[in-house]
């Protein structure tokens, strides 16, 4: 029985999902959701947080800041709750109103940029008013996710081994792409392993990652309008981009089946069948790391009406096609 005293502490590790009665397509879904922060960014931010108090860098009167479409800021304000740190949060638009409100209830200043910098977009407005809070006063602490070797490092130790004791004959991992923290601490963990690994990103159309002109995109999480600092493309053996239309349809689908996933999970999901279709999965193993759950996309990914005046009604998916069949092969309603 698991007794903690501080949140950070829990994590479920080795929790995965196996897609194929879902999908028909063999698929263990690494589920990363299942801690008191609801995504896999717990790992870096505690990680970040813990580094940054072995150095000095953090000390009693330090404020917290930093750079997060939702997910990593909802695991530092939780950290910063824990440890007694002010946190500040700068976000853009796009960050749901449910993330939002979570780091208010854990005592977050949240501070929201609507108008998009020249040159980076609202990532690029983003990270001025965090050089500005810095400059103007001493206090301020940005972790800095885009940069920091923390942010890989939490995977290297973690969440790689994690998935080699489970699966000791992996073939293929497919990895969900923003920082490129996870990504890069798993594809060089592999990189060394007994067995080769192939390692897939995906990312959203619309993201500047692999070279791609930015675009839209409103699903927060995965992709950025710039190229990541920790980005590595050696350590890549390959690159999937996928709609936030298919994301948002790959989300619905396991959503009638019972697994309420967020829209990165959509997105990395999507990815990983399309591949899988076009290279052939039979006698493969193949593993996929699903960061989030769906709670905080119910007024976005899972609300028909926001679907559709984004994406269209195509982007809900065919309900009634995707309900399960009973024994005798009818629907069950």
């Amino acid at each position: 029985m698991p007794v903690i005293t501080v949140p950070q502490e829990f994590n479920e590790e080795d929790l995965y999902v196996d897609l194929e009665p879902m999908t028909g397509q063999r698929l263990f879904l690494k589920c990363e959701g299942f801690n008191f922060a609801g995504s896999i960014k717990l790992k870096a931010a505690t990680e970040m947080v813990e580094s940054a108090e072995r150095r000095g860098v953090l000390t009693p009167d330090s404020i917290l800041v930093e750079s997060s479409s939702g997910n990593l800021g909802v695991a530092l304000s939780m950290i910063a709750a824990s440890r007694g740190y002010r946190f500040v949060c700068v976000t853009d638009s796009r960050c749901n109103l449910a993330t939002r409100l979570m780091m208010e209830a854990l005592g977050g200043q949240v501070h929201v940029v609507s108008d998009e910098h020249a040159a980076g977009g609202l990532l690029g407005a983003r990270l001025a008013y965090l050089r500005g809070l810095c400059a103007a006063d001493h206090r301020y602490v940005w972790l800095s996710q885009y940069h920091n070797p923390d942010n890989w490092r939490a995977h290297y130790f973690r969440t790689a081994p994690a998935i080699a004791r489970s699966f000791p004959r992996l073939d293929v991992l497919f990895i969900g792409v923003g920082t490129t923290g996870t990504l890069m601490g798993c594809a060089r963990w592999f990189r060394t392993w007994d067995r080769p690994v192939r390692i897939v990103a995906v990312d959203s159309v619309g993201s500047a990652i692999f070279g791609n002109p930015p675009g839209r995109r409103m699903i927060p999480g995965l992709g950025m309008s710039v190229r990541p600092p920790l980005l590595d493309e050696a350590y890549v053996d390959e690159a999937v981009r996928v709609e936030e239309a298919d994301a948002i349809r790959t989300c619905r689908k396991l959503a009638r089946r019972g697994f309420l996933f967020g829209g990165s999970t959509g997105t990395v999901v999507s990815g990983a069948m399309t591949w899988l279709a076009r290279n052939g999965w039979r006698g493969l193993t193949p593993v996929a790391i699903a960061p989030d759950l769906g709670e905080r996309y119910l007024d976005t990914i899972y609300q028909a009406n926001w679907v559709q005046a984004l994406y269209g009604s195509d982007a809900l998916g065919d309900v009634a096609g995707d309900r399960p069949t009973n024994a005798a092969g009818g629907r069950i309603r």
